[in-house]
């Protein structure tokens, strides 16, 4: 960007609010959904509510006359830059390369966001329909704000390396003349007014309210935080020599210290990597943090766990968080109650500060994923992370600043506490995602299965192996769920691959698209990180609204330059339970399973017997056998084979994924007209596990077990046997015993729909008072 000859606090104004709408409209996106009526049952509301939604149109139509004029004159700014940079590298520059960086530092950026933004908006708003929903492109604005963060960070720099060039430099201050500053002057605060009247025109039941309402807290908060750094205040993140640190991303992890945990906010500057803790408030004293140790980027890389010291992380096991999400969910229900009961505060608070306990409890523990960070001149570090998206967002946008840091440097005990004194200002993380930090209204998540196809990928340049992985966040952590097959050198990989995944309290879908290497050599499995390489990741917001319906939502997820399409399909779990008969006689799903066993004349099903004999054979190390998610296509079609008697059942199971098999099998227990422990003696088995006499409960459960029928009682005990010889591998495959009770457990014992309790609200969480929870509880038991 090119700055004026004569510069003005007005051209201070007119730079910064170019990018006004950068900001400025951010939400999470959905689909909105209103019912067609006729005109003639129109009602004098309905018409007020059908003019609101017009006036939505005319607001986003003022939005894209604003966004093509900062095109327009951000494009006209950056027409001189490419022939700068040309001449920069011979004889004669105009500016050096470090001055050019300096002047136009994230402008290029800034015009790509609204470029995107602007592409998205327009084919929306000229096939306007009331169904039409624009939150998803606020979101990703949000997810930007950075961008505008450095350029604001670096602007004070940028006007003083700008007015120099302008004095010592006469052909670059003649081209600054004619640079059209005079008609960008439109204020940042603006932008909220017109945000404002989007949501005055949106019925507080449309889908984008919560959103569009979501949006503006977020730009009200990130603009204060712009305008509380613009003060004087701001100097004490000058460093030597007049430069400028910015801070580019900042983030709470988990750091393994001599052997224990410890939750660290990680602050990434353009020079340096900076680790420190958040003190104890003492005595009504502000927040402050504490210096835990930095590494200048220059010095800074990553290591492999071959590169490291051997270093053992300490895991807590499956049955201990699992436990802490009982009690997290058991706590929400509870201050729900008291919520609604209008009760004392004193209750609440204790309530709170206990789930927050919990919470705090199970974001310390369920990391296992080392990103290690080594310093040249010695120290290594280990943060331990939930999700190779997180993992990889950090490398990238460290290696990506790297290239920029050429020398070495060490900080004074000084200066190194001005640097950790501003990081209170310039957070943009300012909480943990803890549920006493959200707002009342704020969803929870969905609760239920996810059913999503992963159709194909685009926008390859060379041809590769590629395969894709899905992770959902469960209790604000994100769990890898899923994983397509590899899709052999090719630049349009067609996986059609369809996975049922869980959501316990989910907000966001992210897939990652990753290049297979087949170099065993380099694999590093106790790492969790392999040579395979990340081509591209992306992520989109799960929305109720959206995902209500019955038919697919297919999407675009655009990653790096290369677009993944998948579509979706939401099951609540009141609705994924109901146990529906067959109406083929003769197939197996949904039939009786004294009626198969009787025809097959067989004491256990054809099918458990066949693919517990499959699994048995290949499956018994596989990782997470049974817990990750099959191919759903595959599955269809093996529950077609035997719901057909197909004689190639066996030939087809010998060449399928034994994720697949799994899957067969599990779906085969769900879909049970009643389940094996049966609706009769649920009850009993339940006031079984109540008892606290651990002799008198082994008892009463080994009688209950006795009075099964015997087709049941039977298979439950084949299938004992074999999840016992799975365990028993767990130290290859990571089931436990515990594990396996958790998957199988809401299938096998769960009572009659009719004495059911789940939620009809899928964003409503699960509590261990609900028969889920007690149904999972049962069977760990058992």
């Amino acid at each position: 960007m090119f700055y004026p000859k004569i510069w003005t606090r007005k051209s201070h104004e007119t730079i910064t609010n170019i990018y006004g709408f950068h900001f400025l409209y951010c939400g999470h996106g959905n689909q909105a959904h209103l019912a067609i009526i006729t005109l003639s049952m129109f009602t004098q509301a309905e018409l007020d509510l059908e003019k609101g939604l017009e006036m939505r149109k005319r607001v986003l139509s003022g939005i894209l006359a604003s966004e093509e004029t900062y095109l327009s004159h951000l494009e006209a700014l950056l027409l001189p830059m490419k022939p700068l940079k040309a001449a920069a590298t011979t004889s004669q520059p105009v500016l050096t390369v470090q001055q050019i960086e300096t002047i136009f530092f994230k402008v290029p950026e800034l015009y790509e966001i609204h470029k995107e933004f602007y592409d998205s908006l327009l084919p929306r708003v000229q096939q306007w329909s009331h169904h039409q929903c624009v939150g998803d492109l606020f979101q990703k604005q949000a997810s930007q704000l950075g961008v505008y963060r450095a350029f604001v960070d670096n602007y004070e720099l940028a006007v003083e390396t700008a007015e120099k060039c302008c004095q010592a430099n006469t052909q670059f201050a003649e081209i600054s003349e004619v640079m059209p500053y005079g008609v960008l002057k439109v204020l940042v605060t603006r932008s909220t007014l017109v945000l404002h009247d989007l949501l005055k025109h949106t019925p507080s039941s449309h889908p984008d309210y919560p959103l569009l309402q979501d949006a503006l807290r977020i730009s009200q908060n990130f603009l204060s935080s712009i305008n509380e750094e613009s003060t004087p205040r701001r100097q004490s993140m000058t460093v030597k020599k007049g430069e400028n640190r910015q801070l580019l991303k900042d983030g709470f992890m988990v750091e393994l210290v001599e052997g224990a945990r410890k939750l660290r906010h990680v602050f990434l500057f353009t020079d340096l990597l900076l680790c420190a803790k958040l003190k104890k408030q003492i005595g009504g004293k502000s927040q402050q943090y504490d210096s835990k140790w930095y590494i200048p980027l220059s010095d800074l890389t990553f290591q492999t766990a071959e590169e490291s010291e051997p270093l053992p992380i300490p895991q807590a096991p499956d049955e201990e968080l699992d436990a802490i999400k009982i009690k997290i969910s058991s706590l929400r229900s509870e201050i729900q109650r008291e919520r609604r009961a209008n009760k004392g505060s004193k209750a609440m608070e204790r309530l709170k500060k206990k789930l927050s306990e919990q919470e705090l409890l199970l974001l310390l523990n369920s990391p296992n994923m080392p990103l290690r960070v080594h310093n040249r001149s010695g120290k290594s570090y280990i943060f331990l992370i939930s999700s190779d998206y997180e993992r990889a967002e950090w490398k990238e946008v460290i290696r990506e600043q790297q290239k920029k840091c050429f020398k070495t440097f060490s900080l004074t005990s000084m200066e190194l506490q001005m640097l950790t004194n501003s990081c209170l200002k310039l957070q943009t993380v300012h909480q943990l995602p803890l549920t006493v930090n959200k707002e009342e209204d704020e969803s929870t998540g969905l609760y239920g299965f996810l059913n999503v196809i992963v159709h194909s990928a685009s926008g390859l340049k060379q041809s590769l192996n590629l395969y894709c992985t899905l992770e959902v966040d469960s209790f604000g952590i994100f769990v890898n769920k899923a994983k397509t097959r590899v899709y052999r050198y090719t630049t349009e990989p067609k996986w059609n691959e369809e996975f049922e995944i869980e959501l316990e309290g989910s907000q966001t879908l992210r897939l990652l698209c990753y290049e297979k290497s087949y170099n065993k050599a380099k694999m590093n499995k106790e790492d969790g990180e392999s040579t395979d390489r990340i081509m591209g990741k992306g992520q989109i917001a799960l929305d109720p609204p959206m995902l209500q319906g019955k038919d697919w939502q297919r999407t675009v997820i655009p990653m790096n330059g290369i677009e993944v399409k998948i579509s979706m399909k939401f099951t609540s779990r009141e609705f994924s339970l109901k146990r529906m008969s067959s109406r083929k006689p003769m197939g197996v799903f949904g039939v009786n399973i004294s009626s198969v066993t009787k025809r097959e004349r067989s004491k256990v099903p054809y099918i458990v017997r066949q693919c517990l004999e499959e699994i048995e054979r290949r499956g018994m190390e596989e990782v997470g056998i049974y817990r990750v998610s099959g191919v759903a296509t595959d599955i269809q079609a093996l529950k077609t084979a035997f719901d057909t008697n197909n004689k190639d059942v066996s030939v087809m199971m010998s060449e399928m994924d034994v994720n697949a098999i799994a899957g067969t099998l599990k779906l085969y227990f769900r879909e049970l007209p009643e389940p094996l422990f049966t609706d009769e003696l649920y009850p009993n088995f339940a006031g079984g596990i109540a008892l606290s006499d651990s002799v008198a409960k082994e008892s009463c459960m080994l009688n209950l077990l006795l009075s099964l029928p015997e087709p049941n009682l039977v298979t439950f005990l084949f299938l004992l046997d074999h999840l016992k010889r799975v365990a028993e591998k767990e130290s290859v495959n990571k089931m436990s015993l515990h594990n396996l009770a958790t998957v199988f457990g809401p299938t096998l014992l769960r009572p009659a729909e009719k004495d059911s309790k789940i939620p009809t609200n899928p964003t409503q969480p699960i509590t261990m008072g609900d028969s889920w929870s007690l149904e999972v509880m049962s069977q760990v038991h058992i």
